[in-house]
Formats: structure tokens, sequence, C-alpha cells
């Protein structure tokens, strides 16, 4: 028992209390450009253990994204056909085309779809080689914020920001699925990584390096890469050991490395003419620059999303919940990323506290500068944003948590000896377990003991730090451990019910369901929206109704979700829904084998083996046939990609065999209407079959006098 104390007690020393900063300042000259730096910035000496320990966390991570994976089938439908048109056609690659053919490109930049693409190229079509990208992404963050906390706190401090971010239930969410967001996380994580190093030596290509990577994430998710650009520049101007020109000059310079890194590609979409390249989705005059700064810009900002599926007017109907300060702790976003929210804040006050008295170049306040306004800027912008707002962004928060709770607690932790750091620590552990009592409390039930376990632990732990004080140093190293299991074992449970259900569709959410949350439709889509609505939102009739599709079709598309089929008409890996929130709604649909055969007959005769209303709807066509299939409209069939007068032109040139009918929204949100009048002169102009329960119409064989419309062929073949 002596021996494992002792050990506890390493594992939680952190180096002498509240050493000298070691950076510092250096001489060098303003005039030369890179003039050397004499010395390197002493860090924290390593230990016997810390490699092992890092090789752990770093397995433990990718034995936790990787797990099962392919029981998510294709996941986001939407970004998966994309990522298979790009490993077809190097056209489709460079715009994020969705379909091979190229007609329209997803609704965001294409950076995130490369890997993918490149994937698929290598390894072929298959949900392992769409998600695993993602997952190895999560393993390289949790990487690069050990080594941004390591080089100027200890390694336990690392260690526990790796384990934070790790266990966080939106990052393994994330990371084990299709979304931009995993390798925009990524991005700035390294961003910041280069931020802190340029800090510490004033190395201009640090700073270069970091523009062009958040520049990159602009390539992934437009604006939101720049949300942590004030903490960035605040801390190199604040911290970096070079004269005030030079600091503002790397600072322009930075900033010149973004726009190279970015601009390349919006200049080649914006100077290519719009007749050569594939429209842009998501806009209505087929412009980047609207895209931008319209339905991916200030739009999610105000509400007023032209074409969007819903989510303005302050945020409380369609897919968003309420907006305002309490957003992130509310039931949609609370089990997500809220856990540690209020102690990382706490942490990050206390942190700023401690440092008040160093020197400019203190590169350990530089540190808290570039974490906490990630932090703050970021949660600021969730919390108010008017427009549409999902769950599943806030793990845009996870790497500013993670590295806030490590700093903040290793640096009171160096503060023991004295009474009030310990009040400190264990105030914010009662908070923790507070917090996560509520949290779990909204799961029912779902591990009902959990709650009631934690709280004691952190009760325990808080009391342990406290008599820490005066009693011998293994109670208080017994006592920090047991808070911070304390602290981490709520979204520790939320993760791991995350990586054992599979998610499918365009919106979910990670965790079990929760009371007022988007939980509890079957088949993944559980639960009503926010603000009572059952349906779409009020768009497209009254709330709780679901629209009337485009062909004919009243249903929800993609209903029932399973994550759209794999070549040969089977979903990889099983999947029929996405555990927590709307795991399959705006999601692609199963696809008979049938059909599936229908549509490869003569299928490189054309252009299209398909078209058809929405990108989640054609893209499970496309991903069974791995031929190109026109989503009309884009990802909701609001864009007016194709007009009614490109559509005719393309079905007289023989390029479109088939059109099948319910799929899409349609028209919503003042966007285009061609994509309803593209299927009325369909349905007036050929005649209706049914295969697989599918409607669809020849193209190629246009309806007799007297006959339009007429289902003529009917087959009630399923699989």
């Amino acid at each position: 028992m002596s021996t494992l104390s002792r050990n506890v007690d390493v594992l939680l020393e952190s180096g002498t209390p509240d050493a000298p900063p070691s950076n510092t300042p250096v001489a060098a000259s303003s005039d030369t450009p890179d003039a050397p730096l004499t010395g390197r910035p002493d860090r924290p000496p390593r230990t016997r253990w810390e490699r092992p320990a890092l090789a752990g966390l770093l397995l433990v991570t990718a034995v936790l994204y990787l797990w099962d994976l392919s029981a998510s089938g294709w996941a986001n439908s939407f970004y998966s056909a994309a990522a298979q048109a790009g490993s077809k056609s190097w056209t489709a690659f460079l715009y994020g085309a969705s379909d091979a053919a190229g007609s329209i490109t997803v609704d965001k930049p294409p950076a995130s779809l490369w890997i993918m693409a490149l994937s698929v190229r290598v390894f072929g079509l298959s949900s392992w080689s769409i998600l695993a990208p993602q997952a190895l992404m999560g393993v390289a963050t949790v990487a690069t914020l050990y080594a941004s906390v390591r080089r100027r706190f200890s390694p336990q401090a690392a260690l526990l920001a790796g384990a934070v971010l790790a266990l966080t239930p939106v990052a393994a969410l994330m990371f084990r699925f299709n979304n931009p967001d995993a390798l925009l996380v990524l991005l700035l994580t390294l961003a910041a990584y280069a931020t802190l190093r340029a800090v510490e030596n004033g190395r201009t290509r640090w700073m270069l390096l970091a523009g062009a990577l958040v520049g990159l994430g602009f390539l992934t998710k437009q604006l939101q890469a720049f949300l942590v650009l004030p903490g960035f520049a605040a801390a190199f101007l604040i911290g970096a050991p070079v004269s005030l020109g030079r600091r503002i000059r790397d600072g322009l310079l930075a900033v010149g490395a973004m726009v190279l890194a970015a601009g390349w590609w919006v200049a080649l979409v914006e100077l290519v003419p719009a007749s050569t390249r594939p429209y842009i989705g998501g806009s209505q005059t087929n412009s980047f620059l609207e895209l931008t700064f319209g339905y991916n810009g200030l739009g999610r900002l105000t509400g007023s999303e032209t074409g969007s599926v819903g989510g303005g007017g302050g945020g409380a109907g369609g897919f968003s919940s309420q907006s305002g300060i309490g957003r992130m702790f509310a039931s949609e976003a609370g089990g997500q990323i809220a856990w540690l929210i209020p102690a990382a804040l706490l942490l990050f006050v206390a942190a700023l506290w401690l440092r008040r008295h160093a020197v400019r170049t203190d590169a350990r306040r530089a540190a808290l500068i570039v974490w906490g306004s990630w932090l703050v800027v970021t949660l600021l912008t969730f919390s108010l944003m008017a427009g549409i707002f999902h769950a599943y962004y806030t793990v845009a928060l996870a790497p500013a948590i993670a590295a806030l709770v490590g700093i903040g607690t290793a640096l009171l932790w160096e503060r023991r000896a004295e009474l009030w750091s310990l009040t400190v620590l264990a105030g914010i552990t009662l908070a923790t377990s507070g917090w996560a009592f509520v949290l779990l409390g909204r799961s029912t039930d779902w591990l009902p003991w959990l709650r009631w376990a934690v709280l004691v632990a952190g009760l325990l732990g808080a009391v342990g730090l406290l008599a820490g004080h005066w009693v011998r140093a293994r109670v208080l190293a017994a006592s920090a451990v047991v808070a911070i299991l304390a602290s981490l074992a709520g979204p520790t449970a939320y993760t791991l019910q995350t990586v054992a259900t599979a998610h499918t569709g365009s919106i979910v959410t990670a965790g079990p369901t929760v009371a007022g949350g988007m939980g509890g439709m079957p088949g993944g889509a559980r639960g009503a929206m926010p603000g009572g609505r059952g349906g779409l939102g009020g768009t497209q009739g009254a709330p709780g109704v679901a629209p009337t599709m485009p062909g004919g079709t009243g249903a929800v598309p993609g209903t029932p979700p399973t994550g759209g089929t794999a070549p040969g008409g089977t979903a990889p890996g099983g999947a029929t829904g996405g555990g927590g929130g709307m795991g399959g709604l705006l999601n692609g649909s199963k696809v008979g084998a049938k059909l599936t055969t229908l549509l490869l007959k003569n299928a490189d005769s054309y252009t299209w083996v398909a078209a058809t209303v929405g990108a989640n709807n054609a893209s499970s066509y496309q991903l069974a046939t791995e031929k190109s299939v026109m989503p009309i409209g884009g990802f909701n069939g609001s864009d007016p990609s194709p007009t009614l007068a490109q559509f005719k032109a393309k079905v007289a040139a023989g390029k479109i065999h088939y059109f099948l009918g319910g799929g899409g929204i349609g028209q919503s949100s003042g966007g285009s209407s061609a994509s309803g009048e593209i299927s009325a002169w369909v349905k007036a102009t050929f005649t209706a079959q049914t295969v697989d329960g599918v409607t669809l119409y020849d193209l190629t064989q246009p309806a007799a006098s007297g006959t339009t419309g007429a289902t003529t062929t009917t087959s009630t073949t399923t699989t």
C-alpha cells in the first residue's frame, strides 16, 4: 500500500511549485529576419514513464475510435457519396462534387472530402475506407494536444489534457464519423501548436505554418476556422520574444499565408467559368462567396439562411435549439460537451491569476490565452448564433476545454502546499461532480446508479483534497486521483455508449437519449424537434406534419434510415440508425437489389444513371451503384441546379436515364422552386413505375398521349 501511494504521488507530481518562467526573453535583432535566438526554452524534465504513458493514451484512443467502426455504415451518406465521386473523377475531387459527373458540389469546401476520396481510391469503397481517416485524425489530435501542453507544462498536465479530449463524448462521435468537423479540429489544434512554438522562439516560419493551417481549416468548414484567430493573435502579439514591429510583421505574414492556403481554391472556383465546373451547392447564385458569407456565414449568425431546412428565428425552430448563453448546457448539447466547461472556465481564470506577475514573454500565460480565447469565443458564437446549430458542432470546443483542464489543474497542483489552492481544486471537483449528477439525471433509464456514484466520489475527492493540507501526502495524492475519476466518469460513460452505438444521417448526437433533447424517434431519428415540433420545422406546413416531397411522397426522406447501401444493395455493417439524437433524419434510404440491377443496366450509356431531388436521397443510389446520380437542388433540393430548362436539355441529349421520386425537401426558406418544377414536368411527361417500393420514370421513354403519370409497372419485390 505504501508503494502504491508513492507511485500515485509521483504520477501527480509536476515539478517545483511555482517554478519561475523559463522562457526569459533573449536578444534578437528585429532588423534581421529570423535572427537566431540563443538557447532552447527549457521544458519540465522527461521521466521514464512518460513515453509509455503517452503510447498507452494514444493506443486507448485508437481502440475507442476504431472499434467496430463499420457499424455506422456510410455514416453521413451525403459526404460518403461525394467521397465516392472524388475517387472516380479528379474534377469531382477538386471541387468536392456530389457526383462524379460534377453536377453540383456539397455545401462545404472540399478539404475533408479530399482525404476520404484518396482513401477510397487506394483501398476501394467501403465504410472503413471512409471512416478510418477520421478516427486516425482523432488520434493525431490527441497527440498534438499532448505535445502542445507538454512543451510548457508537466507530462501529467499533458496526459490529463489528452485523456479529457479523447473521452469527450462529441469527440468520440465526430472522430468516428465523416463530417468535416474531424479535420477542422485537427487542423486548428495543429495551428495552436504552431502558434505556441512561434511564441516561444519568435520564428517567422511557425507563424506562417499557423496561418496556413487555419487557411486549410477554411477549406474544411469556412468561417468557423477563424474563431480561433483572436486568441492566436493576442498570444503572439503579447508573448513573442521579439520586437513589436517584428510581431506585427509576422502576424501580417501569417494572415498572408492563411489567405494563400485558402485563396487559391476560392480563386479557382470564382474565376473558372461556371459552365465548366460543378454548381456550388448551398448557394442560390452559383457563388462560393455567397455560400461563405450567406448560407454558411452570416446566415448562421442571423438565421437568414436562404434555402436552409430551417433554424432561424433565434434558433427556436427547425433544427436548432433556443439560442442563448445556456444553450451549451441545455438538453441538446449538454451531454455532448458541457461536462467540464465550468471546470475549464474556472481553471482558466485561476491560472491567469497565478501568472499575473509573469514577464511579458511568459509562454505559460500565452498558452492560457490561446486556449482560453478559443474556448470563450467559440462558446459565445455557438451559444448566440440564431441560424442552424447542431450539437455535434461543439466538438470544436473539445481541445480548448481539455487543454485548460490539464493546464489549470497542473498550475494549481504546483501550489498544493497552500490551502487556498487545494480549496479551489476541491470546489471545482465538487461543482464538476454535481453538474455531472444533473447531466446524468437527464437519462433516467440509463445507468441510474452512475450519477450517485459520481456525486459520492466527487464529494470524497473534494473532502480529501481539503484534508490533504493537514494529513499525509499519500492521502492528498489518493484524493486527487478520486477527484479526477469522479470528474471524468460521466463523459467516459457517454463516450463508451457512443462507441457502442451506430450513427447514421446528417444529424447525430453522442450518448443516450436525454429528456428534452432530440431523442426518442425510432430508427435513430429519435424524438421531437426543439420547441415541440415533430416534423421538419415550419417551412413546409403545420408544425409536426411531414412536408410533401417532390415526386409525390409525403414521407420524411430516408425513413427508415439505414445509412444507405453498399455496392450490391446491402448496408455496410448492417447499420439501422444512429444512437443519440436525430441519427437518421435527412439520410439516404435503403436501395433494393432489383432497383440496383435496373439502374446498372446499360449504365455506361448515360452520364447519370438517375436523377432525384436532394443529395441525401441521391447518395443512396450512387453508393449502391457506384455510378453518378444527379442530386437535383443539392443538399435538400432548394438550390437552382439544374433549372427546368437545363434538366430538359440533358434529358433531350440522353444523359439521364431515370428520375426517382420521393426524395429531398424541395423549396424551403426562400430557396429555389426548380426541383418542384422538374418533378412536376417529369410526372406530366413520363410514365411512372414502381420497383422495390420506389416510384421512378424512364426519361428515355416519354409516355404516350393520355397515359402521363400513370403507373404502368409495379414490383413488390423488396430486400
